[in-house]
């Protein structure tokens, strides 16, 4: 007798069948397809270089703003940025940068609940002969911030990341009202 005689038929074979998490990798490509689809046919598509309409930019005003808008000009861009007004295109002034903290809410024991931050940036473009293409404007942000207490510290370091969120959107904006400038040859 062979040693296949002597065992049973069991039916299906076990060698077989795939275990249940060998479809999982299957599964998890399938979503990823599903949503790279999605997302093609949406319009949706990676920010990549900003074409602004000018070969060279001088940048003047506020340092902070004016050192995190170069940064992001420079990496983004084309558009260099030149440390002489003469050799710029158009010139982008920063005229003043505010930052402001005011009481939302009180709680009814008079203590605060809730404050605003405002962020504001003001700035004019103009060429080398002093002809502007955008005359004074102003990028604003608000943010509004539960307060405690018992925990100052911490609100302080909350309020700190929110100015440096508002003004890296502050930056970004630029960017695009940068993009949009017409200059009139």
């Amino acid at each position: 007798m062979s040693k296949f005689e002597s065992q049973p038929s069991r039916g299906v074979d076990s060698a077989f069948i795939p275990h249940p998490s060998a479809f999982i990798p299957q599964t998890a490509s399938l979503i990823l397809l599903a949503a790279a689809l999605l997302l093609s046919s949406c319009g949706f598509q990676l920010r990549g270089q900003a074409s602004l309409p000018f070969d060279t930019l001088y940048i003047s005003g506020s340092p902070q703003f004016a050192g995190q808008l170069t940064r992001t000009v420079r990496a983004g861009s084309q558009t260099r940025v030149t440390n002489n007004p003469q050799e710029a295109r158009v010139t982008l002034e920063i005229l003043g940068e505010q930052r402001e903290r005011a009481i939302l809410s009180l709680s009814s024991s008079g203590r605060v609940r809730e404050i605003t931050l405002n962020y504001r940036v003001s700035y004019r473009i103009y060429d080398q002969i002093k002809k502007e293409y955008v005359q004074n404007s102003e990028i604003a942000l608000r943010r509004d911030l539960s307060y405690t207490d018992t925990d100052v510290v911490g609100k302080e370091h909350e309020e700190a990341l929110l100015y440096r969120d508002m003004q890296s959107d502050a930056v970004q904006q630029m960017v695009r009202r940068l993009q949009a400038t017409r200059l009139d040859s």
